[in-house]
């Protein structure tokens, strides 16, 4: 599998409890912080449901 980058650029506030809870599940808990996760289904699902809140890049 893939890996990739994932950065939150926008605050969290304002967010649902199911996105803050995607965000926490991915290892993000402040903004502008960086994680790297295998890209497999699970985590895809996590990365679409909070996408206006992180960018995200692949990692070679």
């Amino acid at each position: 599998m893939a890996k990739v980058k994932i950065t939150q650029i926008k605050s969290r506030s304002g967010a649902t409890k199911r996105q803050i809870a995607n965000l926490a599940s991915l290892g993000i808990h402040r903004i502008h912080q960086s994680v790297e996760v295998e890209l497999n289904p699970v985590s895809k699902g996590m990365i679409e449901k909070v996408q206006h809140l992180v960018t995200v890049e692949e990692v070679k």
